[in-house]
């Protein structure tokens, strides 16, 4: 489904990833661990088209799509629910949910994906006149989960889904990150910083160390590796 191959991305003087390849199937939980700073998000705002590679190419759906707008990319196919949420906090609930939705694609179908939406997270129906940025923080992040799936994507990026949450509340929404896998077979590339939870829902895994990939495989291969368990699951 989607394609990463040897991209290098620059912030100005800086190279923020070398060489960097990922593949992605249909129906996966792929996840990407690493430290702060390794380019993670780099990574996903690149695929997203809000970065621009300066070599390499990134295909979805046998589509190139490097060269492609960040808009243009949403209507593929391809959402990202960024790290720290970016909602917008003035607006309601229900305007951040339709704001998703605004792709030609997604507003045909936008009341059903929206029934989807509130059945997924009971409470944002309950709060969908409240203002974005008087809710939780565990609201706030089912809010940016809800908004991309207004999108219809086929593939979710989900960047730090947990950061800032109390434990329960990150279990909470990774479990239902993992249902959305399971029981829609959304496919889903997943930037976590709870290493362990990561690699427990996902199917396959890769670690990225300051610009370039260090391992990759399978979630049970990358937790038998001794420098992973030593570096990210303190074992």
């Amino acid at each position: 489904m989607l394609e990463v191959r040897e991209i290098d991305v620059f912030y100005g003087a800086l190279q923020a990833l070398k060489k960097v390849s990922i593949e992605v199937n249909k129906g996966e939980i792929v996840t990407v661990i690493g430290s702060n700073g390794a380019g993670k998000t780099t990574l996903l705002k690149t695929i997203a088209g809000l970065l621009r590679p300066s070599s390499g190419h990134i295909e979805f759906l046998r589509r190139r799509i490097d060269g492609m707008k960040a808009h243009e990319i949403v209507n593929l196919g391809i959402s990202l629910v960024p790290e720290g949420r970016k909602l917008f906090p003035s607006l309601t609930v229900m305007e951040n949910l339709e704001l998703g939705a605004y792709v030609a694609r997604a507003r045909r179908q936008k009341e059903d994906t929206l029934k989807f939406v509130f059945e997924l997270f009971p409470i944002l129906k309950e709060r969908k006149d409240q203002k974005a940025g008087t809710l939780s923080g565990g609201e706030q992040q089912m809010l940016a989960l809800g908004r991309a799936l207004m999108s219809q994507p086929k593939l979710l990026m989900l960047d730090e889904p947990s950061l800032g949450l109390a434990p329960k509340i990150a279990l909470k929404i990774l479990e239902t990150v993992r249902a959305l896998n399971k029981e829609t077979g959304l496919t889903i590339l997943l930037v976590e910083q709870n290493v362990m939870l990561a690699l427990e829902i996902a199917d396959r895994g890769y670690v990225l160390e300051t610009g370039f990939i260090s391992h990759k495989g399978s979630t049970r291969e990358l937790k038998n590796i001794e420098e992973i368990r030593k570096r990210y699951l303190a074992i």
